[in-house]
């Protein structure tokens, strides 16, 4: 028996963990448990490429990845999955601090870990002239990530929002990021984050409608395109004055109910999943945000394929 099995079954018996369901099976609920923080608790570890990889009999990132069949248990192998799937987050969250020098800021404000969440910005976002907000999708994934898939299957290139974060701060952009699907509390919901919306419109007006920033660049990536519409809608007059660009990555903003307004789809496009090549144009309704190729026909490498467009485009509404 590996070693990911083992301290899968070790932690389940010893624990006695109850069950929730997920999917109309039960799992059991390891994701909640501290016991297991890290990904070398897993045996498991980035190379060089920022790809996961098996810790080798040396200590290293070996040249074995990622498995989800551990066994013939289906159950366990996503019970395992969750459990790895929270040290990706914790290692995100890590990367934020150490790698681009992002600190946390709680959500909501005087609130601390164990009953608030908390977003992440660059120590001098509030004093930039251009801050730019990003808001990932929904589900599991936190701060930092746009696919958790990806970053466990792929890279963290192209899984997390650090190389959009890295391109900004080299262009002097203050950075905000949310953490918009962090809700719960054990059974609680988190004052002011208890939703995906609560979550975004609590950071609006608490940390971003404030800055003295005269230029706000959003990038969302699928659900984070609702939350963006919703803004723009519930919050219009500081979002009219201050947003100057949005750029969604297959965004799922038809699902708001939201009316697009002319400014919206004045500082809006939406590059979306196409086997099309990079920013070819794509049929658009007239109600709706311009749509172009990210240039990949999976939803979860729309962000980081159209990174160069992205930017490329912020400059051009910046200079307008």
């Amino acid at each position: 028996m590996n070693r990911l099995r083992l301290l899968f079954k070790t932690l389940k018996l010893s624990r006695n963990i109850p069950l929730r369901r997920a999917n109309n099976n039960f799992l059991p609920t390891v994701v909640t448990m501290t016991a297991v923080k890290t990904i070398k608790d897993l045996g498991y570890a980035f190379n060089t490429e920022g790809q996961l990889r098996k810790i080798n009999e040396n200590g290293q990132p070996g040249d074995e990845p990622f498995q989800f069949n551990i066994s013939n248990d289906h159950q366990e192998c996503q019970a395992h999955y969750e459990v790895l799937g929270e040290a990706i987050t914790e290692h995100i969250y890590y990367l934020l601090e150490t790698e681009v020098n992002l600190k946390r800021l709680p959500v909501p404000k005087g609130s601390k870990e164990e009953n608030g969440t908390f977003i992440f910005v660059s120590e001098d976002y509030d004093t930039k002239d251009v801050v730019l907000v990003l808001i990932h999708g929904s589900g599991a994934v936190r701060a930092g990530q746009w696919a958790r898939s990806l970053i466990i299957n792929d890279c963290l290139d192209n899984g997390s929002q650090i190389p959009y974060i890295k391109q900004a701060q080299a262009k002097g952009y203050g950075i905000i990021v949310l953490n918009s699907n962090d809700n719960y509390r054990g059974d609680k919901k988190i004052p002011h984050s208890g939703s995906s919306e609560d979550h975004a419109k609590y950071v609006w007006k608490e940390y971003i409608a404030n800055v003295k920033a005269s230029s706000i660049l959003i990038l969302a990536h699928s659900y984070g395109g609702v939350l963006t519409v919703t803004l723009a809608d519930k919050e219009k007059k500081v979002f009219e004055k201050k947003v100057k660009a949005v750029a969604l990555t297959d965004s799922v903003h038809g699902f708001s109910g939201v009316k697009i307004s002319n400014y919206l789809k004045n500082v809006s496009r939406n590059w979306i999943s196409s086997t099309s090549p990079l920013d070819t144009p794509m049929k658009t309704p007239e109600f709706d945000i311009n749509r172009v190729s990210a240039g990949h026909p999976k939803h979860e490498m729309t962000s980081c394929k159209c990174i160069e467009s992205v930017f490329k485009f912020f400059e051009e509404k910046l200079k307008e």
